[in-house]
């Protein structure tokens, strides 16, 4: 229970949307990845010595939670905390099984979550009506989003979709069927908020006035460097599944 703490799992998790969402979005992605890698080390470890039982439990119970808490949220880092608690319950899920798809898992989780955070830094996001006017003042940004978050909710051909397509196959062969499509079920209350967020993103049209589609003031030109190493991976992986398995 404190490895599930430290990582934010349910039902030790209502510690982590507060914290995201009273921090800089710089901060919030420095909690939903570098500060991971500790206790999942640990986790990776241990594994093999912890009772299944409980590892899919919490497993399970996180991602109903991270997919049902993020239903009602309009503010992007408690979005992005909650998904952040759901990839966790996927890693949980899988940890005692096979760890090298838990490390796949890990590091197309830190990936994606980087894309989409370094999206928000860079176009100033703060809460769901902040997205409306996003196609106007940067289309590129808009696009890369709405990718990023359909690669979060698992939808193929995206990046997103190996790690549960690796860990329901595992599950499966494992004869935990209804631990599987408990899974599916949890996945479909997050992929609900995905769509929802990429929706406001992408096919909400704010009015076409000057003040929406020029700023009032010129801002710091952010550096591009991490979203442009990160949104490949984020998109263009599944073709080589084989090789990272």
């Amino acid at each position: 229970m404190a490895l599930a703490m430290k990582l934010g799992l349910a039902p030790a998790h209502f510690w982590l949307p507060e914290v995201l969402q009273g921090s800089t979005t710089t901060t919030a992605l420095v909690i939903s990845t570098w500060q991971k890698l500790a206790p999942l080390t640990l986790l990776y470890m241990t594994a093999n010595n912890l009772p299944p039982a409980l590892l899919l439990t919490l497993g399970a119970l996180s991602t109903f939670v991270g997919g049902w808490g993020g239903l009602n949220q309009t503010q992007l880092r408690k979005i992005m905390a909650f998904s952040s608690v759901a990839h966790l319950g996927w890693i949980m899920t899988i940890s005692f099984l096979l760890t090298n798809i838990m490390t796949l898992n890990l590091i197309i989780y830190i990936i994606m979550t980087t894309t989409m955070f370094s999206t928000l830094i860079l176009s100033n996001l703060k809460t769901i009506k902040d997205t409306t006017t996003l196609s106007n003042t940067s289309p590129t940004h808009t696009a890369l989003m709405a990718l990023a978050l359909l690669s979060l909710g698992g939808l193929p051909p995206l990046s997103g979709f190996i790690p549960k397509w690796l860990i329901l196959e595992e599950l499966t062969n494992q004869n935990l069927t209804p631990i599987a499509f408990l899974m599916v079920m949890a996945a479909l209350l997050s992929l609900f908020f995905y769509l929802r967020l990429m929706y406001t993103t992408t096919m909400t049209l704010a009015p076409n006035t000057t003040t929406s589609t020029h700023k009032w003031r010129f801002t710091q030109q952010k550096s591009t460097t991490l979203t442009s190493l990160t949104a490949p991976l984020t998109l263009l992986l599944l073709p080589t599944t084989q090789m990272l398995t």
